[in-house]
């Protein structure tokens, strides 16, 4: 999956000069949005004082030399980054389909794991991996403002931590990656047995398809129905992944209010920079909790990878099983 895309002449340039592109696209977007918080002090110290309507258009345009800019590098990294992935699926998809040729042998859903799994790997790449740089450059970046920040906090306890705020972020964060963990830590093997199971029945409806001798209604309602009760069992395990996932995110948003309340009420700080900390707050905890933010994404990804990693493994030794007798 890897050396076949990194450690091909024909991929060279895609894989390394396309990986130091996204880099460079991704630290853009992160440089923006550190300027962008910045912003929120000013702007929101303006409205609160609301006595120069001069600066407050100053600083609606300087937003706009942020925000545009910003919005373009995004959609451009995101476009680039399609690019990037579906070159990685045709580097997987080159390389196993000579491999498989080959082999003889029957190999369990060896149509889906080349066309459906591939595709999943690379969509999963796209988003999860590009997501999971950008949360790392966001926490290099934000710390150190988050720690500053954090010299303005009057509750007593939380006063005497230096870098207070950002330990704050980082234990929720903990907390809140460990209890996903207990609450999904069904949802990967439930994931896996679902693709065997869609593999299996899109098997047979495509035998069936190519020779109606082998169609057998009885067959197909007992794979669907194996199916149904598969993905009820799905249901379930997410639906009350989604409520923790939910209640964690919605406590995270308030969290910073209310332990900064204080000093705005007691005069310490502005409402601009208790906004600009609700802001850096936010981006540090989201880096910190992006496993938690993207598990059901990482759950099919993990998925993806066992059955593409069996795959490889299979055509392999298959392979050199029959050279060898």
């Amino acid at each position: 999956m890897f050396k076949s895309f990194f450690l091909s002449k024909k991929y060279f340039v895609w894989a390394w000069l396309g990986g130091i592109f996204l880099f460079i696209l991704v630290l853009a977007q992160v440089y923006l949005t550190v300027l962008l918080n910045d912003w929120y002090r000013q702007f929101y110290d303006a409205l609160q004082k609301a006595e120069d309507i001069a600066l407050f258009w100053k600083l609606i345009t300087d937003f706009a030399w942020l925000a545009f800019p910003y919005v373009f590098i995004a959609m451009f990294s995101f476009y680039f980054a399609q690019h990037f992935a579906f070159r990685w699926r045709e580097a997987i998809t080159f390389y196993y389909l000579p491999i498989w040729e080959k082999t003889s042998s029957a190999i369990e859903g060896a149509s889906q794991r080349i066309q459906q799994d591939t595709y999943e790997f690379a969509k999963a790449l796209e988003s999860l991996g590009l997501g999971l740089f950008k949360a790392i450059l966001t926490l290099i970046s934000f710390i150190p403002i988050l720690w500053g920040l954090s010299t303005k906090i009057t509750i007593p306890f939380l006063a005497d931590i230096e870098g207070s705020l950002v330990y704050v972020a980082f234990l929720t964060s903990i907390g809140g990656m460990i209890i996903s963990y207990f609450v999904g830590i069904k949802l990967p093997s439930i994931e896996y047995h679902n693709q065997r199971l869609e593999a299996e029945y899109r098997k047979n409806l495509v035998y069936c398809e190519d020779d109606r001798k082998f169609a057998s209604s009885e067959t197909l309602f007992e794979l669907f129905l194996g199916l149904k009760a598969n993905y009820i069992r799905m249901f379930n395990h997410y639906s009350y992944f989604s409520l923790w996932s939910n209640l964690y995110q919605q406590t995270m948003i308030i969290l910073p209010y209310l332990i900064m309340a204080p000093s705005l009420f007691s005069g310490v700080i502005t409402l601009g920079f208790i906004t600009q900390t609700g802001n850096a707050f936010g981006k540090v905890n989201d880096s910190f909790s992006y496993l938690i933010d993207r598990r059901t994404d990482i759950t099919k990804f993990l998925s993806v990878l066992k059955r593409l990693k069996e795959f490889e493994t299979k055509i392999v030794k298959a392979n050199l099983d029959e050279n060898n007798s």
